[in-house]
């Protein structure tokens, strides 16, 4: 009996302390970051633990599963809608949600994240139903806006706050997309022909106005050329005029000088008027003179005769 007695001491000992582990270790909750925890005292809502250490009472206090309280993104399935013009199009949609009361999406709501998946399917189907497929389209951003408002208001009470749904692709039926690619392409055309001419008329107008300021260059090119031509000849005359009249010609040179000038005169075509100057009579005058023997003499033309003295 000696024996056993230290034996059972050492169960109860060990008993006791297995129970004040345990009494430990279901006292004590450490909540990580971005979680909550809520806690029910003998089947009631009791508390939300915040994270961190915290503290429960043993076999009374109960800590259900935490609460994610970070944002979620969730993608759900595609989903057939019908379009206001009887048209089938498959909708996925993506919704960002976060849940702001642990206690409410805990008890407001069995399942919050297939609540918020329902309703989201129905909501589209409202919004998109009352809408063509050209204008499902085109008004994405209008049927986002229309799906956070709602969403949002109907998971206010389940402790949720949904801040943006996306329509990630819309799909309409196949022959509908084989009409668009169509009409498509046909525009694609039109743009590119509509390009094409274009870029062939400012081509012409380019060439156009290239060659028109070619033309006025080169006019006045011609322009500056015949003015400087008529300036050298101005100063050529004037040069020739004050030589002439600082050598102090006499009326005979004068005279042989025009003569030279006239076959000049002549070479043009469309002279038919010759304007002969009075002093050019004068001149050939002088010039008859000189070849005509003076008064008294005997001798032919040409030859020199002596007159007595």
């Amino acid at each position: 009996m000696n024996d056993i007695g230290p034996i059972i001491t050492l169960v109860v000992v060990a008993a006791i302390a297995i129970f004040a582990i345990v009494v430990i270790a279901r006292s004590i909750r450490i909540v990580p970051q971005a979680y909550s925890g809520v806690v029910e005292r003998l089947g009631r809502y009791h508390k939300t633990l915040s994270p961190g250490l915290n503290l429960l009472v043993p076999f009374i206090d109960r800590l259900l599963p935490l609460v994610d309280m970070r944002e979620q993104v969730v993608s759900f399935p595609p989903q057939p809608v019908i379009t206001e013009d009887n048209l089938v199009v498959s909708i996925d949609t993506v919704v960002y949600f976060q849940v702001t009361d642990a206690r409410a999406a805990t008890y407001e709501i069995n399942n919050y994240l297939g609540a918020v998946e329902q309703l989201t399917t129905t909501t589209l189907r409202n919004v998109v139903g009352g809408l063509n497929l050209e204008e499902a389209l085109t008004s994405r951003d209008n049927i986002n806006g229309q799906l956070r408002i709602v969403l949002d208001e109907a998971t206010g009470k389940w402790g949720i706050r949904v801040s943006r749904v996306e329509l990630k692709a819309i799909d309409p039926p196949l022959s509908i997309q084989d009409s668009m690619e169509k009409q498509m392409r046909a525009e694609r055309d039109r743009r590119a022909a509509i390009l094409t001419a274009e870029g062939t008329k400012q081509s012409a107008i380019l060439e156009a106005e290239g060659a028109r300021q070619a033309s006025i260059l080169k006019a006045e090119g011609d322009a500056k050329a015949a003015v400087l031509r008529a300036q050298g000849e101005a100063e050529a005359i004037l040069t020739v005029f004050d030589a002439i009249h600082k050598g102090d010609p006499d009326p005979k040179l004068l005279g042989y000088q025009y003569l030279q000038m006239l076959p000049q005169l002549a070479e043009g075509a469309s002279n038919k008027l010759w304007i002969i100057p009075s002093e050019l009579t004068e001149a050939l005058k002088g010039i008859g003179g000189a070849f005509t023997p003076k008064d008294g003499a005997t001798g032919a033309p040409g030859t020199r005769t002596d007159l007595p003295g």
